[in-house]
């Protein structure tokens, strides 16, 4: 474990959460996204691997997704 960036208190460790992003005309939902969080503060960190695939998960969302896209990160990162 580690300390955390934001609060310089809290220890950070492994766990999941979900990631949402309001695009305007669509809100696109990952769940299960992987993550490390404080457990002081409760920010979240994304390693840079995570991030690349949220980003992916996004763009392709924003070309299929209607009004809500929903998804679950372990199925869209295999």
């Amino acid at each position: 474990m580690s300390e955390c960036f934001f609060c310089k208190h809290g220890s950070v460790s492994q766990t999941t959460t979900t990631y949402m992003v309001d695009l305007k005309d669509c809100i696109v939902i990952v769940k299960n996204v992987p993550c490390m969080e404080c457990s002081d503060c409760g920010e979240k960190y994304f390693t840079d691997e995570v991030m690349q695939k949220l980003e992916s998960i996004v763009s392709n969302a924003r070309k299929i997704a209607g009004e809500v896209f929903l998804t679950d990160f372990s199925r869209q990162a295999a």
